[in-house]
């Protein structure tokens, strides 16, 4: 029997890639909290990563952070697949599943997360997806902030229509950090005045993660590299305004050492105590 967790708060978790599956199973106790999945690449899975999920699973509470129900998409939700994702959240008592707040498919799977037309049509469309996706679920969805390089329609900026799905759909806020300091260089806002404007009673989780300098006006969001000064001081805002929530480093390629995961992992924990002391 899988025993049922609580999830941490605050508390500092990574991603379960396969990647790292040999540094995550020989970790220390006490260098992270919880693993974060992306259901679709585990369901299903056997053999040494099943168990291996299966091992890591009965130390540590897991996340489920999906990428492919496209929310946002044209096409109908795959009813069949949100089944199978509540099994999944289930069978190992996963207390938070998040998706994008965006769409990745077409006629078929496109392989990138794009961005939304911030209009008020696509606030009721999405909205009434992410309903529709909760019911099956039998749970709250969060939902994240995506990083995004070409805006096709604005009726409102980034900040309104975030707030207008997450009121109509009355869903949660996975809160991306390093997306709101990326997006904020590639489109011209203040960064502190996008978490100001934020519902604080929707935020249950954050990201964070390091980018690519393409130039002064231009950052690429990789999940490739450590997290940059600018980030970190701009999470420090976030635990401010919204508490120090759960909060996970992504990290999907060009690992490091694991010691260097595991220092970033530290800094998270140090401002999570300073806001913590701090209230």
């Amino acid at each position: 029997m899988h025993t049922a967790y609580l999830f941490p708060k605050p508390g500092v978790g990574l991603g379960l890639r396969r990647g790292l599956l040999n540094d995550l199973q020989a970790a220390a106790v006490g260098d992270f909290d919880f693993l974060e999945v992306a259901p679709e690449n585990w369901i299903g899975i056997g053999g040494a990563h099943g168990a291996a999920l299966r091992a890591l699973a009965e130390r540590y509470p897991l996340s489920c952070h999906g990428l492919s129900l496209s929310l946002g998409g044209s096409a109908p939700l795959d009813v069949a697949f949100l089944h199978e994702v509540r099994g999944f959240l289930d069978h190992f008592n996963v207390p938070l599943y998040s998706e994008h707040l965006s769409y990745c498919s077409d006629d078929g799977h496109l392989y990138d997360l794009l961005p939304l037309p911030f209009t008020e049509e696509a606030v009721h469309h999405v909205a009434a997806r992410i309903r529709q996706a909760q019911d099956i679920l039998g749970r709250r969805l969060a939902v994240e902030n995506v990083s995004y390089y070409a805006a096709p329609r604005q009726e409102m900026d980034e900040l309104a229509f975030t707030n207008a799905v997450l009121r109509e759909a009355d869903c949660d806020l996975l809160l991306d950090v390093n997306n709101v300091y990326v997006n904020s260089i590639n489109h011209g806002f203040d960064p502190q005045a996008f978490l100001a404007g934020i519902d604080a009673g929707r935020v249950v989780g954050m990201h964070v993660a390091g980018h690519f300098d393409e130039s002064d006006t231009l950052k690429i969001d990789t999940h490739g590299a450590s997290v940059k000064p600018v980030v970190w001081s701009l999470l420090s805002e976030a635990y401010a305004r919204f508490g120090a929530q759960p909060t996970l480093l992504e990290r999907d390629f060009n690992f490091p050492a694991f010691s260097e995961l595991v220092a970033e992992l530290q800094t998270i924990r140090r401002l999570q105590a300073a806001e913590v002391n701090r209230g």
